[in-house]
């Protein structure tokens, strides 16, 4: 298993992925982001979406924005609906999906 170069846990399961960080040929690089699974219906594939506040200069307030991802789940980590997880850049792996699971954090919070 090879080091991806940020502080994550490292799956204890191996994998034949070639688009796996970890096991794989793929390099990771720019933002790491965190996330709640929304849909987990594609294969090796899942719908992350991502809550944020973005501030409103003309009514000096903030409101509540979301965005959602595609994002690829290697064979070594497991990820099903509801899960928070942390997801890294990469080069794109298809037309949408430009992004790959560093890290499965558990089940949603309520």
């Amino acid at each position: 298993m090879k080091n991806i170069g940020i502080d994550v846990k490292a799956p204890e399961a191996e994998c034949n992925d070639r688009n796996c960080p970890f096991h794989g040929e793929l390099k990771v690089r720019g933002q790491i982001i965190e996330g709640k699974v929304v849909s987990a219906k594609m294969v090796r594939t899942v719908v992350v979406r991502r809550d944020y506040l973005y501030y409103n200069k003309k009514y000096e307030r903030y409101e509540k924005r979301m965005s959602k991802y595609h994002v690829h789940v290697p064979d070594c980590i497991k990820v099903k609906e509801g899960d928070k997880i942390r997801f890294m850049e990469c080069r794109p792996i298809s037309k949408t999906v430009s992004f790959v699971v560093v890290e499965n954090l558990g089940g949603a919070e309520e």
